[in-house]
């Protein structure tokens, strides 16, 4: 980072890129995921978004769907599992730092931190998020433990 400048990126639409951005997780979340986690926009460009998920500590998520995006999820802290179903294909995974996985558009999925410290994942949604409506209320494998938000 040059010059000590932290530029946010927060629902800015793109059509192309047209310059550089830099940011850095804000301490206080930015949203409310519709899967209950704590949402920190990184950066935006035509063809995709990124954001950092949090789920705190011995929490379930709200099982969701989404309509339009495919998602791509590298966890970076804690430790959990993350459900997920498309068609006939379904499995429950443990994640950790350094799993990555995919979250195909339609896929039914719910995720939980296990253990003493919450369960962070970086995510890219291609294409970029496009706000309220995204979200499916679907049926997961376990009970929420946190509300779900707007997004």
């Amino acid at each position: 980072m040059t010059g000590g400048t932290v530029q946010r990126a927060i629902a800015r639409p793109y059509s192309s890129m047209s310059g550089f951005e830099s940011t850095r997780p804000s301490h206080c979340p930015d949203a409310i995921a519709p899967d209950g986690s704590e949402v920190r926009v990184l950066l935006r460009l035509a063809g995709g978004s990124m954001a950092q998920f949090t789920l705190p500590a011995g929490q379930t998520s709200v099982p969701a769907a989404h309509r339009t995006v495919d998602e791509i999820w590298f966890f970076t802290a804690g430790r959990g599992e993350m459900w997920r179903q498309l068609g006939e294909q379904e499995e429950i995974v443990a994640v950790s730092p350094g799993v990555c996985i995919t979250i195909p558009v339609g896929t039914r999925f719910q995720f939980r931190a296990l253990g003493e410290e919450p369960l962070v994942a970086i995510g890219i949604t291609m294409p970029p998020w496009p706000g309220p409506g995204e979200t499916l209320d679907v049926t997961g494998p376990w009970t929420p433990t946190v509300a779900a938000g707007s997004g």
